[in-house]
């Protein structure tokens, strides 16, 4: 049975995460995760992504990034994904596959649902009991999207640019929005829609991509359909 096309559209949020091949490690040591993220930047200037934050677990990787062009998130995931594991099995003298399969992505509407994805990335290792806080783990865009530090690719969406007037007062609210954990509903829209390659938003951002790309972009129900007499 063929997969289902993914459902891609230019200029909206993609919510991407890539694990390792039967959930195995992708990252060993600090040069791994700095080389991927080296490769992140160079790969989304090229291939015309911008990214809003990242998480780089130790079998996965989560991203929130806007795609210039239809083709531009999997171009990029393609390459990136490529380089990475050439440089993996290299430095370990391996060979063979590191990913699982290809990416898991969802579109995420402007608004709520953007900011929603924003924390359910960088609060990921404080769910996965990593760390009590966000600031402790260093592999994330909370670093630059809440403390202000440097970086070299990250580019703030329009909806986190809309929590303050300056920078500080950005970070502020940045910060007060991940004080507090995500619910379970919301954890759950988010991993349904993104393993599910469907759309995250509401029901009238819904239509619109289902009527953009004119087919379905949210689950399907269940079981047989209705006999009709």
């Amino acid at each position: 049975m063929p997969r289902r096309a993914r459902v891609a559209v230019a200029g909206i949020p993609w919510h991407i995460i890539q694990r390792g091949n039967n959930r195995s490690a992708c990252f060993y040591t600090e040069d791994d995760y700095h080389y991927y993220l080296d490769q992140l930047k160079l790969q989304s200037a090229e291939h015309g992504c911008a990214i809003h934050t990242y998480c780089l677990m130790t079998n996965h990787v989560h991203l929130l990034l806007t795609p210039e062009r239809l083709d531009s998130a999997s171009l990029m995931m393609k390459n990136l994904g490529q380089r990475y594991v050439q440089y993996i099995n290299r430095t370990y003298r391996r060979s063979g596959t590191l990913w699982e399969g290809r990416f898991k992505s969802c579109l995420a509407q402007h608004e709520h649902y953007v900011l929603t994805c924003y924390r359910y990335i960088e609060l990921n290792p404080v769910r996965a009991m990593m760390v009590s806080h966000s600031a402790e783990y260093r592999w994330s865009g909370y670093h630059h999207n809440a403390e202000g530090s440097p970086s070299k690719f990250i580019k703030p969406h329009e909806d986190y640019v809309r929590l303050g007037l300056t920078d500080e007062e950005r970070r502020s609210a940045y910060k007060y929005l991940l004080a507090e954990a995500l619910d379970r509903q919301h954890i759950d829209q988010v991993r349904a829609a993104t393993n599910g390659n469907y759309v995250l938003g509401n029901e009238r951002f819904k239509k619109e991509i289902e009527l953009a790309l004119g087919r379905r972009v949210t689950p399907g129900k269940g079981g047989r359909p209705r006999k009709v007499d």
